[in-house]
């Protein structure tokens, strides 16, 4: 295998060796920094020659002796700006960075959002992060919704986003949440498996739609950590990463976080909250490059522990 490099593009040249192989599946064989995906991608935008042919197709099969070139081709340049931003590092090293996101931080540009965002911020603190998983999303393994708070992994790599991206992928990566809902439930553990869709009248809002129109596998497990009163503080764990996912799995069980402004009747509480009272509170995963272990957890932030004292007071009143 000849690997041919230069300031436009990385190009791989190899030579199949056996017969009856998926086109896709080779790749990522052979080219094991590369994710599948990222493979499919690449094949779906023309940058794979089979025996001198632009192809296409990631299922037809290779042959013994067939010829392949991908190219792959430089990261766009980013016309993000950076932005002076301060960031709550729980943990970073030359791969790896996780912060404690606060309230009202946009993880990534979209409409409505242009600057002032997370990528804003990560471009001036690690400028060497252009082009890592993609023009508008640089180093972004997973996302947390504007007004969610917590921890939140940042590749500085393009080997570590990948490595994270297949840990995400194969539930090896744990991430652990917060979250205060209203009322109490029945039982003090469960899981909640319903797909998730977009939701087919509000674009803005997911919603659980079966599988076969659109909608996604999506698992959460929860458990009870207090009681307080007509309220309850849980414990989620997501096997799944969806969109809203435990917003709209705590809605769907009549169990909405609190102060969710899209999900539950958002009435008024008496603690003024920036949004839902829900916290990415720890988050394990595999470091990249060591293998080691890596586990953080985020302090909550002062509206939640101030919401959390408030609820007690108010259940021990009442008891």
């Amino acid at each position: 295998m000849l690997t041919h490099l230069s300031d436009t593009q990385t190009e791989f040249n190899l030579q199949v060796e056996e017969n009856g192989v998926r086109l896709d599946r080779y790749l990522t064989q052979e080219l094991p920094d590369l994710s599948r995906s990222r493979i499919q991608q690449l094949i779906e935008q023309g940058q794979l020659q089979l025996n001198g042919k632009v192809c296409t197709s990631k299922k037809i099969n290779v042959k013994a002796g067939d010829r392949i070139t991908l190219q792959i081709p430089s990261a766009e340049p980013l016309k993000l700006q950076a932005e002076d931003i301060p960031l709550d590092i729980l943990y970073e090293d030359d791969s790896l960075l996780i912060l404690n996101k606060p309230a009202g931080l946009v993880v990534h540009p979209a409409p409505g959002h242009p600057d002032g965002t997370l990528v804003n911020a990560l471009l001036a603190h690690c400028p060497n992060l252009p082009g890592i998983g993609g023009v508008q999303r640089p180093g972004i393994v997973h996302r947390l919704d504007k007004d969610t708070t917590g921890a939140i992994a940042i590749a500085k790599t393009e080997l570590a986003h990948q490595h994270l991206q297949a840990q995400l992928k194969a539930k090896t990566a744990r991430r652990e949440y917060l979250g205060i809902v209203y009322g109490a439930t029945k039982t003090e553990s469960g899981t909640i498996e319903l797909p998730i869709g977009r939701h087919p009248q509000d674009r803005k809002k997911m919603a659980i739609v079966p599988v076969e129109q659109g909608g996604r596998n999506a698992v959460t497990h929860w458990r009870i950590l207090e009681r307080l009163g007509n309220y309850t503080l849980m414990h989620f764990q997501l096997e799944t990463g969806r969109t809203h996912q435990i917003r709209v799995h705590s809605a769907q069980i009549n169990h909405p976080i609190v102060g969710d402004p899209i999900y539950s009747s958002n009435r008024s509480i008496g603690v003024n909250l920036p949004g839902q009272a829900l916290h990415a509170w720890r988050l394990q995963l595999q470091h990249p490059l060591s293998g080691e272990l890596i586990e953080v957890t985020a302090p909550p932030p002062q509206t939640f522990t101030t919401l959390l004292e408030v609820l007690r007071r108010r259940a021990a009143i009442s008891s």
